[in-house]
């Protein structure tokens, strides 16, 4: 699985960049990169979404074994979401990008998000190594398929972008 998602590096983004460089409009350029993020947002809160929708299933008890509230009070999913980032270039490779950034997630859960996607969580029962759980998530799930449905979205709007500024420098 990628780690971004990215648009960026077609001719017509890499030319423009240039002709708003060299046109010296530096509100040209924010209102350029801020449509182009506005272009990822959808694509970030499906991204969201996803994760906090994603189901995770567990294998359910053995006989013997006790229940309770988990002590930690960090919601996963939520947790999660909160990593996900937009950023946009408008410099030697303009584009949008849209990623799971680590140094936001707490050390402990820095590889969950593909782990969920890899469908299988195993996890310490309640912090105690010795006694490990499964939980089941969908396979191939929450950013593969998120992605596939929102990069035509979001390339079709950078390049509506593109066609409205170059048509604003002619």
């Amino acid at each position: 699985m990628a780690g971004s998602v990215q648009v960026h590096g077609t001719g017509q983004l890499l030319t423009l960049s240039r002709r708003l460089r060299a046109a010296g409009g530096a509100q040209l350029q924010r209102n350029f990169a801020r449509r182009i993020r506005r272009a990822a947002e959808p694509l970030h809160r499906d991204l969201q979404q996803a994760i906090r929708t994603q189901p995770l299933v567990s294998e359910g008890r053995k006989s013997g074994s006790r229940g309770g509230r988990s002590q930690n009070t960090r919601p996963l999913r939520a947790t999660l979401a909160g990593g996900l980032r937009i950023s946009v270039r408008t410099g030697a490779q303009p584009g949008a990008r849209v990623w799971m950034d680590k140094s936001r997630l707490p050390h402990d859960l820095r590889n969950m998000p593909w782990v969920i996607e890899a469908g299988r969580v195993r996890h310490p029962v309640f912090g105690n190594r010795r006694r490990w759980a499964t939980q089941w998530a969908r396979p191939a799930g929450w950013w593969s398929r998120t992605v596939r449905a929102g990069t035509p979205r979001m390339t079709a709007e950078v390049s509506r972008i593109v066609d409205d500024v170059r048509r604003d420098l002619e």
